[in-house]
């Protein structure tokens, strides 16, 4: 097998989820010399970022994007430590957890392949994360962004308590507040203070990239 191959086999075979052959082919392409970073960027990460279009067009629907999101995890745990040797710049820290009284997790897991899928590093807290341990994790990693996922119309008010414990400890203001989840609205995400909202996994990855984007600059000015 060439390259090329590799490339193309690993780009198809992310497309159609089959996990057993992403993993042989990244294996392989690693065998043959080639870098971690060129299977990451040039196959893996453009076949995720299909699945998403797909997604959005109405093509694929939630099981054909985890299959995909599962096949691209097992190359990265392949990978990770590779790219970490090389040192590879992540496109920014992203801190997720869904909120405490809430046990739901599925679309929390799915936008933590696609955040990692597009380059970012996901620290997952899990579910049932309460205010302060989302505090302590700020403390502690220093993210860019900080994910609430709830599931739950009866746990969505945890939205602000979390924001307001971030205000207490005088950390709002250092980090990005996305949330989500099948009952949010953008009218609600709103109405918390937070300063992102996305409907579903691909449209996360796209605004975690904007809002990062516009920190960045304004940091820079």
């Amino acid at each position: 097998m060439t390259p090329d191959d590799i490339l193309q086999g690993l780009y198809d075979q992310t497309l159609v989820g089959n996990a057993p052959a992403v993993l042989e082919l990244t294996n392989t392409g690693l065998q043959l010399g080639m870098q971690p970073q060129t299977l990451l960027f040039d196959a893996l990460i453009p076949s995720l970022e299909e699945v998403g279009a797909r997604f959005e067009r109405g093509d694929f629907f939630v099981p054909e994007m985890l299959i995909a999101g599962r096949a691209m995890s097992g190359a990265l745990e392949v990978l990770r430590p590779l790219l970490a040797e090389t040192g590879v710049e992540t496109m920014g820290t992203f801190l997720m957890g869904t909120v405490k009284g809430d046990v739901h997790d599925i679309g929390k897991n799915l936008v933590n392949i696609m955040l990692e899928g597009a380059g970012f590093h996901v620290i997952d807290l899990g579910v049932q994360v309460a205010p302060e341990k989302f505090v302590e994790a700020v403390k502690e990693h220093s993210p860019d962004i900080v994910g609430f996922s709830a599931f739950l119309t009866t746990t969505m008010p945890m939205f602000k308590a979390n924001l307001n414990a971030l205000e207490k400890a005088g950390l709002r203001d250092q980090v990005i507040v996305m949330v989500g989840g099948a009952p949010v609205t953008q009218e609600y995400a709103d109405a918390v203070g937070s300063d992102g909202y996305a409907a579903d996994a691909s449209a996360t990855v796209k605004r975690a990239k904007d809002l990062l984007a516009q920190r960045r600059a304004v940091l820079a000015s």
